[in-house]
């Protein structure tokens, strides 16, 4: 069981813990005071590299110091800046600005209180502006992926400017090779993660897999309810309803675009950030190709063949891959 740091706690002789802001498997995120710094808050992003073997931890650690150097030199207004990057007691830490302000999992609970759906035009402008951010991401030498976007890792400031918190799971995407780097293992959040990061990392990701967790966010944000998860869509396809039945007031320019964004093939998602960001603002007319069908799971199957192939094979293979997918979910249950 994750030992969590009480309040109060000093770590690596400068950060004093003052209160637990979230927990997960992978550890912890701390709100603390820099003591070098006087009225400096700032957020301690706990890492654990349980799980490792003994003789790999060094090497696991090694390249957490490699990829937080990365992290460090980003400077972006809807990103955190990481300002530091420690161990100790056998565990990681990344130092980032504290951003106050609630995140938009507590706005979309708050609408949800109050029997509404968020304003369209309002969740439109948050969406620009976290485009703009996984933009910048992905522009980087080697591209970085975020691989755990959602509501509640999404900040509202004061000043009306959203902030893309939580680097726990970020990646270094290499061209060269045909697997990413992660800082630290894991696979997200169920509705919200694209299939192919179900695999952790023995699967590739791309950008793309940044997409379709924007999408299954905004979809979120816009009716109310998170998506179904991709496992549940792919046991049950066509379970995923469009947006604009959950919400009749949704324009269906955002209900095509957030379906396009969240279709189950990466092949079948826009290509980049920008891409979608313009058929979601209306910059540009979406692809009818990709609206064949209402569901993106069909949609996918509707096209090329070799989307066909992928699609029966997967079909052919359920009763192993809901196997396998049940033992990962119980090793996952008792480690925790």
């Amino acid at each position: 069981m994750l030992h969590l740091q009480e309040a109060g706690t000093i770590l690596y002789g400068r950060y004093r813990v003052t209160e637990l802001v979230a927990r997960g498997g992978m550890g912890a995120v701390y709100r603390a005071e820099d003591l070098r710094l006087p009225g400096r808050e700032c957020a301690l992003k706990e890492i654990l590299l349980y799980g490792e073997a003994d003789e790999d931890a060094d090497e696991a650690r090694e390249q957490f110091y490699r990829e937080a150097s990365v992290l460090a030199r980003l400077d972006h207004p809807n990103l955190p800046k990481v300002s530091d990057y420690f161990s100790e007691g056998g565990r990681d830490y990344l130092v980032m600005d504290f951003v106050p302000g609630p995140s938009l999992q507590e706005l979309v609970d708050e609408a949800n209180a109050a029997g509404v759906h968020l304003p369209e035009e309002q969740v439109l402008q948050w969406a620009r502006q976290l485009c703009n951010a996984l933009e910048y991401l992905h522009g980087q030498e080697p591209p970085i992926l975020h691989r755990d976007i959602k509501p509640a890792n999404i900040r509202l400031t004061a000043a009306g400017v959203v902030k893309l918190v939580d680097f726990g799971l970020v990646k270094l995407l290499r061209p060269e090779e045909t697997r990413t780097i992660t800082v630290v293992h894991g696979r997200g959040t169920a509705p919200y993660t694209p299939f192919e990061q179900y695999g952790g990392d023995s699967q590739h990701t791309d950008q793309r897999s940044d997409i379709y967790a924007l999408g299954a966010t905004l979809y979120h944000l816009l009716t109310g309810q998170p998506p179904p998860s991709a496992r549940e869509r792919f046991l049950r396809p066509g379970c995923l309803a469009p947006p604009q039945e959950l919400n009749p007031r949704l324009s269906s320019r955002v209900d095509r675009a957030v379906l396009w964004a969240m279709a189950m093939h990466p092949e079948a998602r826009p290509r980049n950030v920008a891409e979608f960001r313009a058929a979601l603002l209306g910059e540009k007319p979406l692809p009818e190709a990709h609206f064949r069908a209402l569901d993106p799971v069909e949609a996918m199957v509707a096209g090329s063949p070799w989307q066909e192939s992928w699609f029966a094979a997967l079909q052919a293979n359920l009763p192993l891959i809901g196997l396998v997918l049940a033992l990962l979910a119980l090793a996952v249950h008792l480690s925790a």
